[in-house]
């Protein structure tokens, strides 16, 4: 509501152009999506519009992402995480939507939980927001499933760092069905620690199908 009166007062420039009006304009918006790349979520190797390839042998069925996480689309997730550029959401769950194909309607999103101090510091769940108007644009239901154990950070974590953290991270909080597929949805892809393992527990709590989707993949420097 705050960030929503604000915009007409102080209205946003888009993250690519400039333009005013908001984070996002639809001529940058179509370039997001028109390049994005087939490519494997997991080695980077060229694969179908599905991606992940044949030798990568994850938990999920199924990955797709927007695109890399750089340009204007690395501008439009920091304003959204770290400048509280709320209404960034409703692009970043509209490039989600664009970028996945049809799904069945029993599809439950399932958003990765955010550490509580990062809510308190931003003043909203960054993930949730995406994840319920990504569900309300496709007709279907948002679950947070999951719930995190711990509060470590991963940012600035070294690759080992991150996958040790996020193996003893989620737990589930809500029944698990095993007829309905789950999409687990996060913001960036690095390690691919965080999906990896909130995709296992949803598993072992009795899910049969669980895809993935992130908004951008990042290179771990």
């Amino acid at each position: 509501m705050i960030d929503d009166i604000l915009s007409y007062i102080a209205p946003h420039h888009c993250c690519g152009c400039g333009k005013i009006g908001g984070l996002l304009c639809g001529n940058c918006k179509y370039n997001i999506i028109n390049e994005s790349e087939n490519a494997c979520i997991v080695c980077h190797q060229p694969t179908s519009l599905l991606c992940l390839c044949n030798t990568c042998k994850m938990p999920y069925e199924k990955a797709w992402y927007v695109g890399r996480r750089e340009d204007v689309l690395q501008q439009l997730i920091d304003v959204y995480k770290f400048k509280q550029a709320r209404s960034a959401y409703r692009d970043l769950a509209e490039l989600l939507s664009q970028t996945l194909p049809d799904l069945p309607k029993d599809t439950v999103i399932v958003p990765i939980p955010t550490i509580s101090s990062h809510i308190r510091a931003r003043g909203y769940d960054h993930m949730l927001l995406i994840a319920k108007h990504l569900a309300r644009k496709r007709g279907l239901r948002c679950q947070s499933a999951l719930y995190r154990k711990t509060n470590t950070k991963q940012r600035q974590a070294s690759a080992s760092q991150r996958i040790a953290q996020a193996e003893k991270t989620f737990g589930v909080r809500s029944v698990v069905k095993p007829d309905v597929p789950y999409l687990v949805l996060d913001d960036v892809y690095t390690t691919g620690a965080t999906v990896k393992y909130a995709s296992k527990v949803l598993l072992e709590a009795g899910a049969k199908c669980v895809w993935v989707a992130v908004i951008a993949r990042q290179i771990l420097d």
